[in-house]
């Protein structure tokens, strides 16, 4: 248990509150070494401060010995994805989003160790889904989260006087 209890501490450190402390902490306790994901677009070429706060918190998971997996949106890139955000962000092209992965990777490399992170692409699975498995896909959304969620980014989106696409509903 003092492995947990101390992992745990350092985990929290510099944390203003840890969602759901109690899954976590039974996850902990099994042994098993556990799988932490961050995923961003890399719709500009440099990381901000506050990437880097979450990735400093990455880098706690590493070296306690469980996986990174840094997934970088280089699919929802090129489309615009207005993911969290009131405004839709401009497309840009595959090779404005290779180049600013590949920047995002450099400078993720400075703070987690480039040896035990796994870097992966969403296109590596969004690509093989094609037209028919994107529609499959959506549909497999249930109805009324797909409502609430357009109701709430039209809100959004309303209030702030910010175009509304499609691809705005998250």
């Amino acid at each position: 248990m003092p492995e947990v209890t101390e992992a745990l501490e350092r985990i929290k450190r510099g944390c203003e509150e840890l969602i759901v402390e109690d899954e976590l902490v039974r996850k902990l306790k099994t042994g098993r070494k556990l799988r932490i994901k961050l995923g961003l677009d890399p719709t500009a070429p440099d990381l901000h401060l506050g990437h880097t706060v979450v990735i400093n918190k990455l880098r706690h998971f590493q070296e306690l010995g469980h996986q990174v997996q840094f997934l970088i949106g280089d699919f929802t890139g090129m489309i615009g994805d207005p993911s969290g955000k009131n405004q839709t962000r401009p497309p840009l092209s595959r090779e404005q989003i290779l180049d600013n992965a590949q920047s995002y990777r450099a400078q993720m490399s400075k703070i987690l160790d480039p040896e035990k992170t796994q870097v992966l692409f969403n296109s590596e699975w969004s690509d093989k889904l094609g037209a028919e498995g994107m529609i499959r896909l959506a549909a497999a959304i249930p109805s009324p989260a797909f409502l609430n969620g357009m109701i709430s980014e039209l809100d959004s989106r309303t209030t702030s006087r910010s175009p509304f696409t499609s691809c705005s509903i998250p």
